[in-house]
């Protein structure tokens, strides 16, 4: 495998569209060739203050980028943040004032460095441009883009249709998100699979203005804990960035194991095929013990997942109403131990269970009836059998 196919595999891992594949391959050819990396931009615009898993689908390709020695620009959009994206709305957004804007942005700095590196990321504010550009400039930018092209957008279409008003300012939108790409020289730009024309207008403005058009990767909308709906806090499906540790890993477990893939191919850069041919409990309690170590840190993920487990004992082990049963040293095998403690009426029954698979020792599902279990008369065993049988078993000296 070439350099260029390797990192176009990275690259590619879970993305819906690259635009073009092609012009991505000459772009990754030439930075490997001239040892030049490529600047990678994604656009955020500070909407509300903490970020959400789903907002780190673009963030995690970002750091992918970044692994690959390229330069990863995080754009804030705090002056399109004023505007409001128009995107997927059916009317038009309340607009925010900077003050709330440039507080939201502060709150990103801080989370994205727990994905990114610091030292390697550029952040950049569209607001430094913008802010500066004359309304002569905005003219000369506006000439470049017809209304006709504006309604090619399903949404401002939709809303025309629907005789819903569009107001001016959101035109401009696409346009000055497609002219940070001018502006940043962008050589490929992230968004979301929704955020396809506002990628495109960049190509559309670096050609006008003698640049080699960016490539645009799009990314799918991540599905929250539903595993329906997009990750949305509106929707309460979501997994914040900045959640405690304990009711982040609780969240994760809570997916379901298909939605549990999706998110490994995301926000992870795990081997998917190992993923598949582990037990998917074991798969599930390690994709929640990396997402709470990257934000919370290794020690935090160990103690959530060693109090999640002793949750779920407790859940699918009731102690309290449990048979107790103190038995011989000789009855150490499991078959003996289900036997001695009532939940099996004979041997043969007790390997018939277990052949089976309804049997559980300590939370672990047993096989081989003929196992010995340590004789030590200060521990207690937890045995299950089916759904609804349990006793805690002891060895008496």
């Amino acid at each position: 495998m070439t350099e260029v196919d390797r990192q176009l595999e990275i690259i590619a891992r879970g993305a819906v569209e690259i635009i073009q594949t092609k012009e991505l391959e000459e772009k990754l050819a030439g930075a490997i060739k001239q040892k030049r990396p490529l600047r990678i931009k994604a656009g955020f615009d500070p909407t509300a203050p903490d970020l959400h898993l789903g907002h780190t689908v673009l963030i995690h390709k970002l750091k992918h980028f970044q692994d690959l020695g390229h330069e990863v620009i995080f754009l804030i959009g705090d002056f399109t943040g004023m505007i409001g994206d128009p995107t997927g709305v059916s009317e038009t957004r309340k607009a925010l004032t900077k003050e709330d804007v440039l507080k939201n942005a502060k709150t990103y700095e801080r989370q994205i460095f727990k994905i990114l590196d610091r030292d390697r990321t550029k952040i950049e504010f569209n607001s430094r441009w913008m802010g500066a550009m004359t309304a002569e400039q905005l003219v000369h930018v506006s000439a470049h883009a017809s209304v006709a092209r504006m309604l090619e957008r399903d949404d401002f279409h939709k809303r025309y249709q629907d005789q819903k008003p569009i107001s001016i300012h959101e035109f401009l939108y696409p346009l000055i998100q497609g002219y940070d790409s001018v502006v940043l020289k962008a050589d490929v730009e992230l968004g979301g699979t929704d955020q396809k024309f506002n990628l495109l207008m960049g190509r559309d403005l670096q050609r006008v203005y003698a640049q080699t058009p960016q490539v645009v990767v799009t990314m799918p909308l991540l599905e929250g804990t539903d595993g329906v709906k997009k990750m949305s806090k509106s929707l309460g499906n979501y997994i914040a960035v900045e959640d405690s540790a304990d009711e982040m890993f609780g969240k994760v477990m809570s997916i379901s194991d298909t939605l549990m893939m999706r998110y490994y191919e995301l926000l992870t850069t795990s081997d998917l095929a190992a993923v598949r041919q582990a037990h998917p409990m074991e798969a599930k309690l390690d994709l929640a013990s990396t997402t709470v170590s990257r934000y919370h840190g290794a020690a935090a993920a160990e103690q959530a997942r060693t109090e999640f487990r002793q949750r779920f004992r407790e859940r699918e082990f009731p102690v309290d109403s449990a048979e107790r049963k103190v038995l011989p040293p000789d009855a150490n095998t499991l078959i003996g131990m289900m036997v001695g403690a009532g939940l099996a009426p004979s041997k043969t029954e007790a390997r018939r269970l277990v052949a089976q698979g309804g049997v559980e020792l300590d939370g672990e599902k047993m096989m081989d009836g003929d196992a010995v279990v340590t004789v030590d008369p200060g521990r207690e065993y937890h045995l299950k059998v089916g759904k609804k049988r349990f006793a805690i078993v002891r060895f008496g000296r």
